[in-house]
């Protein structure tokens, strides 16, 4: 990458005294179908050489945190939906994980191990999505219609766990809305049956490619300390050399009681962001294993347990609702918002397909959060994108956004 010293002015003054643009300004979207989102970047080229680019945040003005304020917890879960919506299932769990620390909420083993056999299905829905979106973004289009087959079929698992495939809203404070059906668990089994081998041609199609490895080494890379000051999170951060997990250094859901271990690479360019999200997703298929099978350990009474004991914020089931009085009335004070939550200031974050999602919750005591604000991983990238592209060509800018998984639904909550 050319240091900016080596660039050539934006403007000459000529012997006249006129003043002569040597650069080109282009607007990079908002709506370029390169950008894959409402993203607007303002370049300057000399050439097809970036000199300078100035990135935008805010597109869409969708004011979540202050939707958030006036709506009463489990309200709240569909908002987050639409955060990183490649992998809305990991927003929604981090979302009730932390309600559960502000109530005081224990959830028992089986649902700590079934949420996270859907997080780590969203974190390789996710990691497949991006890391082919990399393919396509560098002439390569075969390796994205072949992978979104199995993402496909994680979201008819999604679908035979609560009825919906992208936009999740899965899960409850305490838990799960219903028990995990047998045929979720047959569509599991075909996926970690069949994605393993699938992954594997994958890896073949690009890892050793000459023309990919060409396109992705040695553009949008960042040292470990860039990425720590901005702060970087999740693969990007790992793909820098920095070796830190969520999961690892601050365990929730039982991730404990699992044996993983988290990629890291070196360089911190688009190639090593490429081959720890396919890494990950190899651990995360180890983990989804070893979670169902600690699923199965499960007998009698205790396999159909799926939600904590929380009356007061867990919607009761509807055939109790209409044949028993206490349940009634948990059932009306919970959809009316009616429940009064505790006072507190609590933040939990869970490690997010695309790095660490954080919910920073202060409550007054009444029914809804007086503050709440979201850790946005791609908010927090997308600062570093002029950094990345400066010097490299128009090309290589495109694969770096690509390559840093950016999300438009994180960045204007």
């Amino acid at each position: 990458m050319l240091e900016t010293k080596e660039m050539q002015p934006h403007h000459v003054k000529l012997p006249d005294g006129s003043i002569e643009k040597l650069t080109t300004t282009l607007n990079l979207g908002p709506t370029h179908p390169a950008t894959h989102g409402v993203f607007q970047n303002i370049l300057e080229l000399d050439g097809e050489r970036i000199v300078s680019a100035e990135q935008t945040v805010g597109y869409i003005h969708r004011a979540f945190e202050k939707l958030a304020e006036r709506r009463p917890l489990y309200q709240i879960t569909p908002i987050t939906d639409r955060l990183n919506y490649c992998s809305s299932p990991l927003n929604n769990m981090g979302w009730h994980m932390t309600c559960e620390k502000l109530l005081g909420v224990k959830t028992p083993k089986r649902v700590d191990y079934l949420r996270i056999i859907i997080m780590e299905l969203a974190r390789i829905s996710d990691h497949l999505i991006c890391n082919s979106i990399v393919g396509v973004d560098s002439g390569a289009y075969t390796g994205f219609l072949y992978v979104m087959q199995y993402r496909e079929l994680i979201y008819e698992i999604y679908e035979e766990v609560c009825g919906s495939r992208l936009t999740t809203n899965i899960g409850r404070i305490g838990g799960f809305e219903r028990n995990f059906s047998d045929t979720a668990f047959q569509k599991l089994e075909k996926f970690l049956r069949e994605y393993p081998k699938v992954l594997k041609e994958f890896e073949n199609l690009f890892t050793r490619n000459r023309i990919f490895m060409d396109r992705l080494k040695n553009t949008g890379g960042i040292s470990a300390e860039r990425a720590l000051n901005y702060g970087f999170t999740g693969p990007n951060l790992r793909a820098a050399g920095v070796d830190y997990d969520v999961r690892v250094h601050n365990p929730y859901s039982s991730y404990e009681d699992f044996e993983f271990t988290v990629p890291v690479g070196s360089t911190g360019d688009n190639y090593d962001r490429f081959l720890v999200r396919n890494a990950e997703m190899w651990q995360s298929l180890s983990l989804i294993e070893q979670a169902y099978r600690k699923v199965q350990e499960f007998k009698g009474a205790e396999a159909e347990v799926y939600h904590a004991d929380a009356p007061a914020y867990y919607l009761p089931e509807k055939k109790d609702v209409y044949t028993k009085m206490e349940q009634l009335i948990w059932h009306f004070k919970i959809i009316m918002g009616e429940t009064e939550i505790p006072k507190g200031e609590v933040y939990h974050s869970v490690e997010g397909a695309n790095g660490e999602l954080g919910f920073y919750l202060i409550s007054d005591g009444g029914r809804t959060p007086y503050r709440l604000h979201f850790r946005r991983p791609s908010f927090i990238y997308y600062q570093a994108y002029s950094e990345l592209t400066k010097g490299s060509m128009l090309s290589d800018a495109i694969i770096t956004m690509s390559s840093l998984n950016l999300i438009a639904g994180e960045l204007d909550a």
